[in-house]
Order: C-alpha cells, then sequence, then structure tokens
C-alpha cells in the first residue's frame, strides 16, 4: 500500500544520493536481504577457482601416458579441460543473458518502490520469469549490444550510450514497455542529466571500493546506497517530466 511521498525527489547529483542514502536508512533490512540476494543470484560462478593442472592425472585410472606417452596424455588431458571450459563458459554466458537480467531488473524496481514508499515486494526478483520475460531479456540484450558498439567507437560514445540507457531497467518493469520503446523513453528522460548519471556512476565506485575497504561488509551497503540513488534519480525524472516547471523552479542553482 502507497504512503504519502515525503522524500525530496529533484533530479540533481545531490537530492539523489541524499535520498539514496535516506531511502537506505528507512529500508536498510528489506534492501539488505534484496542486495544479499542479488549478490548471491547474479553471481554464482564468482566464487569458483578452478586450477587445473595436468600432473594431477598422473598414475590414475586412465594414465594415458603409460600407454601412448607422456605428450598423448598431456594432448588428452588439455583437450578435455578444454571442453570443459567451454562448457562452463557456455553456461555462465547463457546465465548471464538469459537469467541474471531478470533479477536484476527486479531488484531495481524494488528499490524504485522503497522510493515510492512503497513496501518492496520481493517477488519481483523472479516475477520476471513468468511475466515479462521476453522484454526483460531483449531489453538487456539491445542496451548491451549498442553500449559495445558505442565502446568500439573509441569508448567514449560506449560511456554516452550507458548514461542516456541508464533507465530502461526502470522503464521496463515500471511501464513494461518493449525493449524498443524503453530504449526511446530512456534516451528521452535521460537529455539533459547526462552528465550527472556519468558523474553519480563515477562516485558510485569509488563509494563501492570504499565498501570494499571496510572489509568487505561494506559492499552491501554500498550497493544498497548506490542502487537507491540511482532509484530516486529515474523516479525525480519522472516527476520532472510530469510537472518540469515546478522542478525547474526547486532545482534552478543546483547541480
Amino acid at each position: 500500500m502507497e504512503t504519502e511521498r515525503n522524500y525530496k525527489l529533484i533530479p540533481t547529483f545531490g537530492n539523489s544520493f541524499g535520498t539514496g542514502f535516506q531511502v537506505m536508512l528507512d529500508n536498510f533490512l528489506r534492501l539488505l536481504l534484496v542486495v544479499f540476494v542479488l549478490f548471491i543470484l547474479t553471481a554464482p560462478f564468482s566464487g569458483m577457482n578452478w586450477k587445473f593442472d595436468a600432473g594431477d592425472f598422473h598414475r590414475n585410472a586412465f594414465d594415458w601416458g603409460h600407454w601412448f606417452g607422456n605428450d598423448v596424455q598431456k594432448l588428452f588431458t588439455l583437450g578435455a579441460l578444454g571442453m570443459l571450459g567451454v562448457f562452463v563458459g557456455l553456461i555462465a554466458l547463457a546465465y548471464a543473458f538469459l537469467a541474471a537480467p531478470v533479477v536484476n531488473y527486479g531488484g531495481d524496481m524494488i528499490f524504485v518502490q522503497a522510493v515510492r514508499k512503497i513496501k518492496p515486494d520481493f517477488e519481483l526478483l523472479i516475477k520476471g520469469f513468468w511475466t515479462n520475460y521476453l522484454y526483460i531479456v531483449l531489453a538487456n540484450l539491445l542496451v548491451t549490444a549498442l553500449i559495445v558498439l558505442g565502446c568500439f567507437a573509441l569508448i567514449i560514445p560506449g560511456i554516452i550510450i550507458a548514461c542516456r540507457l541508464a533507465f530502461v531497467s526502470y522503464i521496463v518493469m515500471d511501464k513494461k514497455l518493449d525493449p524498443i520503446e524503453a530504449v526511446e523513453l530512456s534516451w528521452k528522460l535521460t537529455r539533459g542529466h547526462g552528465w550527472r548519471i556519468f558523474a553519480m556512476g563515477l562516485v558510485s565506485i569509488f563509494i563501492f571500493i570504499f565498501g570494499l575497504m571496510l572489509f568487505f561488509i561494506g559492499v552491501f551497503p554500498a550497493a544498497m546506497w548506490i542502487s537507491s540513488s540511482f532509484a530516486a534519480l529515474y523516479q525525480s525524472v519522472l516527476i520532472e517530466k510530469e510537472k518540469p516547471a515546478e522542478v525547474t523552479e526547486a532545482a534552478a542553482g543546483t547541480i
């Protein structure tokens, strides 16, 4: 159930981080759980540190070197490990593009709910699998492709595209638009806010690094603050487009 919004939602650098910090404090346990779940579900292969050594297969039941010589043994071993690596890589790639976006997009929408003073719906973390799954996957692929193509053009265009498409995940979940419409609307909404989004992204890197320095535990509050801040910016921009005169006057003279 939505309650009266009492956050100061103005699309500025300082206000976004300030509001994001307040949102984080007001919903600390709920958002901490969301970030913790996102960390687990979106990085299933991050903990894998497999280290293979051909010597590990020496004198086992399949000691090919005993029959064919050490060179053939190494060839078979490297071939088997190469096939295993390709298989694991394909699974990781499929997960990254077919499953992780659904969880990430749902997590982004939960932070928007927190900004709107709506009780976070944890079901959003998986709801995308049976609601607008195709839109989420295609939107993520489209955004990724556009950013990669932009980065090939001397990197700077890629950064610009990434900033202008920062709202796509929110739009797909919030407005239920298809990928093309979501990209077009994000480009429209972020007009005039590109540098602000870039600055927030740059500062977010330092916030995350500072969180890492706090015995790794600080990563979770850092992620909560960053996500809340971008969700606050998204909601602020929506309000700005609805009431441009009021917001422009309020934001006059700010960054």
